[in-house]
């Protein structure tokens, strides 16, 4: 053991010289170990390394003059387990076991040294945890000796327990500071000096690591990390203050899945869309809903995918759940500002969304059980450490809680959904694999045996992962998304029909990543995608039935993109991320073209000539560039600045007249009259670590501004209209705020509070003063609500029991209401206030749970945990919406509330 920890610490003599160049004067008083450190650091070059869990209850006491580092920590650690090894400028902190700094003689000629990667020896002899410490403690050389200054180390990030890859797992060296972070496919390409280091790996949910790499030229090292299981949401500080700090991507956020499971939730369901909400920049309408407004967009304006295929309706029932089952989900990030140019057409923020691809070492399942709703998940290798599966099921059972409800159409009412989701992963050869992923999903919902609304979702992505060489990966994705709603009312034959609506795309998508130098990591890609939308086909359903048949012409079109980006490390300090795609769109035939006498409203009475278009004839062009940019400058260690600006276009519209998302939502293309959206976003942000990265801090503003915004003229009709552009109009819009948010994330107390002040205005000046609204001013969007704050926080009381609290805020939203009735030729009006000047009463919400585990026993046939949990605590009744009818010529204002008193539920998960 003493051999094998030398090979840590590199292969030349210990410098006494250099040691004794640093002396500390300072002064502690039962500080803690890490103030210690911070302070050391801070006015000599030495450089700690520890577990943080080892030293937690460690205080430092003491006066020191001009005292050498080994006196320093001879009497810091006196009486201790601890021990200390110095080697160059890194100081390694150890309890309970001695590291030495040289190595021993004949170590050459050991088998110690492995070459290229970690399987060249058989690991079969150990259990996972002496695996895990051989790899740590063995030196890897990578390639034969080259000349040239550089080399790029490159490999995959992976799960010990299951072989798959890590997503988001940060892999640096020190001194200097070179370090990335792997792709969505747990890759990672590191450009280094040639040499030896010390390499750190460190993932969301995983133990930290590290390998000694003697490197050479270029080569692969693919690495394996086992479950940190002691402390489950500590592990977020190791993956991610790095990343903030020193990473050029501003307006992100990673979600631990783990951790998510933990906020508590309406109806014990886990749901990662509303926890996103507790985010900051990022809100929803209102209770229950799963469409999620970013720094002042609207819902259609995120693009949602799951393993790269689109999300059309991300919610099931109603918006009470999201459609995604939290047990087979691997990783979620959102980008709302400096998106990078391998993402386009959306403006607000781009959810990327992917499953995990199944164990390849052994057969595992999970599941839970609440009072209304049950998942399941079975994963497991078709051929050990080759080919792996998974399959998700979840499911509602939710009539009988409707039928305890004392209102009769309640009681008389049904809802329920199901969703599948299922994974292939095939591992073709150490340099391609094969990635293929379904989901399907289906909902209905019927109330007082009156009309039932059903929708399902549909899709299916194929991903080849080619690993070139060293320096270049390639990707190779096509996908199908679908998504369908129907209404039909069959209660009455005089009026019995069925409403369909279908819309679908079919995307093909190539990505480059190319690592040139040290200095410049290129990625380029293309994509192409195409549309069909059958946006309304409404029939009768009885042959009494007086319904007319009713069907809109297919829409169809073809959106294709260009992209190419650099990312550049100008120096230790400044780091440019800089890109543009290119995106054409095209609306293509058969179609008809309704045209309208000039200098006249958009009027269906208006209307002059109908120009038609052959199958695959151009309707109407649209395109133009997306630059985008990111600048880093590090302030210090701890500290940095970012900048960055993005163009987006958006060429699918969604047309709805809710505020909230719904599955009666329909989509359109753009045509000759509906023009593609353009936004621009400015972002500038300060990102800060404190106490050796344990809280995190940041605060960002930005300014954003769109064009081609869609607004509806008074009694628009959205369903079924052939003259839809006669019901539009065209606006711009501009949002603005300030996000700030704290986050700690080690410790048995930890968590984050957001705080988000932020604007979301809207502009209409149409050609005519009939299309004019507000009268040209500014006025809030439905979804502006200026302040939000958001509170979480987690105890663990011991290894098996954790209490969470989750706490919310924010303005009401706008509201036009009446203010006024007038008498106009004998008839009674009501006049209304300006568009969205007033606003419901604010929202706050106060959530508490409790999270009890099973034993930790290895060997258990089944480990299970339950969850209680309290929505809505205080019993408060939030507003979900305020409306105003006329009874007996009286006006009268109603509040409706979703959720209006406490909502306790009991969850009961297991795993095996």
């Amino acid at each position: 053991m003493a051999k094998t920890w030398s090979i840590v610490f590199g292969f030349i003599c210990f410098s006494v010289s250099a040691q004794q160049a640093n002396v500390v004067t300072a002064n502690f008083s039962e500080n803690t170990f890490f103030e210690f450190v911070n302070k050391i650091e801070a006015q000599t070059s030495y450089q700690f390394y520890f577990d943080p869990e080892s030293v937690d209850s460690l205080k430092v006491s003491g006066d020191f003059f001009a005292a050498t580092i080994q006196t320093v920590l001879n009497r810091v650690f006196e009486g201790t387990h601890f021990e200390f090894s110095i080697y160059n400028n890194s100081i390694f902190i150890t309890k309970g076991k001695h590291v030495y700094i040289s190595l021993p003689a004949g170590f050459l000629e050991t088998e110690n040294f492995v070459q290229s990667t970690e399987p060249t020896f058989d690991y079969s002899q150990f259990d996972r945890s002496e695996k895990l410490i051989e790899a740590s403690e063995r030196v890897y050389i990578i390639g034969k000796p080259s000349p040239g200054e550089y080399a790029t180390l490159s490999g995959y990030i992976k799960d010990i327990k299951s072989g798959e890859p890590l997503i988001g797992s940060s892999i640096y060296i020190v001194n200097p500071t070179i370090g990335v972070s792997t792709d969505q496919f747990g890759r990672y390409s590191l450009k280094l000096p040639k040499g030896t280091h010390h390499i750190k790996i460190e993932s969301l949910g995983m133990k930290a690591t590290h390998r000694i790499v003697l490197l050479n030229s270029n080569g692969n090292l693919d690495i394996e990390l086992g479950e940190d299981v002691v402390s489950l949401k500590e592990v977020l500080v190791h993956s991610e203050r790095n990343e903030q700090v020193n990473g050029v991507q501003m307006g992100s956020q990673k979600l631990d899945i783990k951790l998510m499971k933990q906020v508590p939730l309406a109806l014990g369901e886990t749901d990662i869309l509303k926890v996103m909400t507790t985010l900051p920049g990022v809100q929803t309408v209102g209770e229950g809903t799963s469409g999620l407004n970013v720094r002042g967009g609207a819902t259609s304006q995120n693009l949602i995918l799951f393993n790269d295929a689109f999300i059309y309706n991300p919610s099931h029932l109603f918006g009470f759940f999201s459609s995604f089952n939290p047990d087979v989900i691997k990783s979620v990030e959102l980008f709302k500002s400096g998106v990078t140019a391998d993402y386009g057409g959306r403006l607000s923020s781009v959810i990327d969304v992917r499953s995990r691809e199944g164990n390849l070492k052994r057969f595992s399942g999970s599941g839970g059980l609440s009072p209304i709703t049950g998942r399941l998940t079975l994963e497991g290798p078709l051929i050990k450490d080759k080919t792996s599966f998974l399959i998700g099921v979840r499911s509602t059972y939710s009539d009988w809680l409707l039928k305890k409800v004392a209102n009769k159409n309640i009681q008389n009412s049904t809802a329920s959904f199901y969703d599948i989701t299922a994974s292939l992963h095939h591992l073709v050869n150490s340099k391609n694999s094969l990635f293929i992923s379904g989901y399907v999903s289906s909902d209905q919902f019927k109330l007082n045996n009156d009309t039932l609304y059903k929708y399902k979702n549909q899709n299916i992505s194929i991903k080849w992962k080619s690993m070139i060489n060293s320096k270049l990966y390639a990707n190779f994705i096509s996908s199908y998304s679908n998504y369908a709603f129907s209404i039909s009312n069959f209660s009455n034959p005089l009026n019995a029909f069925e409403m369909n609506f279908v819309s679908s795309q079919i995307s093909i998508k190539t990505d480059f990543n190319y690592s040139l130098n040290k200095k410049h990591s290129l990625t380029a890609g293309a994509s192409l995608i195409r549309y069909q939308i059958e946006p309304g086909n409404l029939k009768p359903e009885d042959p009494r039935s007086n319904v007319k048949q009713t069907t809109l012409q297919t829409e169809q079109a073809f959106e294709s993109a260009l992209y190419l980006g650099d990312n550049y490390e100008m120096n230790h300090k400044i780091s440019i991320y800089y890109g543009v795609r290119y995106s054409l769109y095209r609306n293509v035939g058969p179609k008809e073209v309704y045209t309208y006498a000039n200098g006249l409203p958009y009027q269906v009475n208006n209307e002059v000539d109908t120009l038609h278009y052959s199958t695959g004839s151009t309707v109407a062009n649209y395109g133009g560039l997306e630059p985008r940019i990111s600048l880093r400058y590090i302030l210090n260690p701890t500290s940095s600045v970012k900048l960055s600006y993005n163009r987006m276009r958006q060429y699918i519209q969604q047309i709805s007249n809710t505020t909230a998302i719904a599955p009666t939502d329909i989509w359109k293309l753009c045509d000759s009259f509906i023009k593609p959206q353009i936004g621009d976003q400015f972002s500038v942000g300060h990102y800060k670590n404190w106490k050796g990265g344990q809280v995190e801090t940041s605060l960002e503003a930005y300014y954003k501004t769109t064009e081609n915004m869609l607004d509806y003229k008074n009694g628009a009709i959205l369903f079924l209209n052939q003259h839809l552009e006669t019901d539009v109009l065209n606006g711009k819009g501009k949002s603005y705020g300030i996000e700030f948010l704290i986050k700690k994330s080690t410790g048995k107390l930890n968590g984050w509070l957001s705080y988000t002040y932020s604007r979301s205005l809207l502009q209409t000046i149409g050609q005519f003063p009939s299309e004019t609204v507000n009268e040209g001013k500014y006025y809030a969007s439905n979804y502006d609500k200026p302040h939000a704050v958001n509170f979480i926080g987690n105890y663990k009381f011991n290894q098996r029991i954790n209490f969470s609290l989750n706490m919310v805020y924010s303005t009401g939203r706008p509201i036009t209401i009446p203010i006024a009735k007038y008498d106009f030729n004998g008839a009674d009006r009501v006049y209304y206030s300006e568009r969205n000047q007033f606003r419901i009463p604010d929202y706050f919400r106060i959530d508490i749970s409790f999270n009890i585990e099973g034993s930790h026993k290895l060997k258990k046939l089944a480990h299970s945990s339950w969850t209680f949990a309290i929505y809505n605590l205080l019993g408060r009744h939030n507003p979900y919406s305020v409306y105003f009818a006329n009874q007996n010529g009286v006006i009268k204002g109603y509040q409706l509330s979703i959720f209006a008193q406490p909502i306790p539920t009991i969850t009961y998960n297991f795993r095996f």
